[in-house]
């Protein structure tokens, strides 16, 4: 496998002067730089600029994806729109950080995992999660709290401190975790959150409020009557000064908190997720286990009474003397065999194999076969 590094870097508020674009140009002068992203990969080398630095100047999406199994997403954020307190109950070691800038809030989000199967041709880009970033600025949780699941299980795979696990809380858990977004299913897949744990956190989550874009003429209305006179009248005046880039996010956010809470309090242990989700695992896996199980009883019954049909296909195919033909035939044997033993008639078997051998036993590739298969 050889080494491959992908960065994607996107302005979505704004675009990038001349000026920055310049300056993005001395960080890589092999990167694809428009006026709206940045975007290179790298087979050997490194990213000159620090991916962090260059959030924080000039874009408001960053994603990573390195063939040793890091995978990274930044988002930069207004602060009005979504403040540090709110994003702090979901930090949890390097793989959920949050920091402000005198403007901005930016999140930072990694999953790490050496043993993945790296796929160089997979299709990792931003588009696909990119979403989740406008949900953030309506006050849905949902992205934060699916980063926290991804760095809990990290967590427990680096840390055997038992105590701590019963001790930590989790964060405030949004409604709608059992009925993820597109893009939030995405971001679920790009940092592997765990589905048993998912599953499981998701029983103590409500039900997602109803997206205003659903939201009939008459329901949108009585949420904005409900907002306090004054806040409107900033909002029409803010609207009527210009287009701001969030004003209909910030709407929405207002709208979605005076018709549901967005979130519940967070009131589990990491233990006790985790635990539940270990068990759902082995229950799952139990359930597959006795599904093969029976399926395979029911394919040997069936194998069993046709027999005589299968003895008479395997000898039509030793009959021809050819090598795959010996192949095919000792595939059959082989299956009949364990369905015989299974509908209880394995002597039978055995007694009609022993007479295909004497038959046969002046072909040294078939006896050879047969012998290395078990069928003696």
């Amino acid at each position: 496998m050889s080494e491959y590094q992908y960065y994607e870097f996107q302005a979505l508020d704004r675009p990038l002067s001349g000026d920055q674009r310049e300056a993005l140009r001395s960080v890589s002068n092999r990167a694809r730089i428009t006026a709206t992203s940045f975007t290179n990969e790298y087979h050997w080398g490194d990213l000159r600029g620090n991916p962090r630095n260059l959030v924080e100047r000039y874009f408001d999406a960053h994603l990573y994806v390195a063939s040793w199994g890091t995978r990274r997403l930044m988002l930069r954020l207004p602060l009005q729109r979504l403040a540090l307190r709110s994003v702090q109950p979901y930090g949890l070691g390097n793989h959920v950080e949050a920091w402000a800038t005198r403007t901005h809030l930016l999140l930072d989000l990694t999953s790490e995992d050496e043993d993945a199967d790296w796929d160089e041709g997979a299709d990792d880009s931003l588009a696909a999660v990119i979403g989740v970033r406008e949900e953030l600025a309506t006050g849905d949780m949902r992205p934060l709290y699916l980063a926290w699941l991804s760095a809990l299980s990290a967590w427990e795979a680096e840390d055997d401190e038992e105590e701590e696990y019963q001790s930590s809380l989790e964060p405030p858990v949004p409604a709608g975790l059992g009925e993820l977004t597109a893009p939030q299913s995405a971001l679920a897949d790009f940092l592997r959150v765990d589905t048993d744990l998912l599953t499981v956190a998701a029983q103590s989550s409500t039900a997602a409020p109803e997206p205003a874009a659903r939201l009939t003429r008459k329901e949108l209305a009585r949420l904005v009557s409900a907002l306090p006179n004054e806040e409107k009248d900033a909002l029409l005046v803010r609207l009527a000064l210009g287009p701001e880039p969030h004003l209909h996010s910030e709407l929405v956010h207002r709208l979605r908190e005076t018709s549901a809470p967005a979130t519940a309090p967070g009131r589990r242990t990491a233990a006790r997720l985790l635990d539940a989700a270990h068990t759902r695992r082995a229950e799952r896996h139990g359930h597959a286990e006795r599904d093969r199980l029976r399926a395979r009883a029911t394919r040997l019954t069936a194998l069993a009474a046709e027999a005589d049909v299968i003895w008479n296909q395997a000898e039509a195919h030793i009959a021809s003397k050819k090598t795959s033909a010996y192949d095919a035939a000792v595939a059959l044997l082989r299956d009949l065999r364990d369905a015989c033993a299974h509908a209880g008639h394995g002597v039978d078997f055995q007694q009609r194999l022993g007479l295909l051998r004497d038959t046969y036993r002046s072909r040294p590739g078939l006896i050879h076969r047969l012998d290395s298969h078990g069928l003696r």
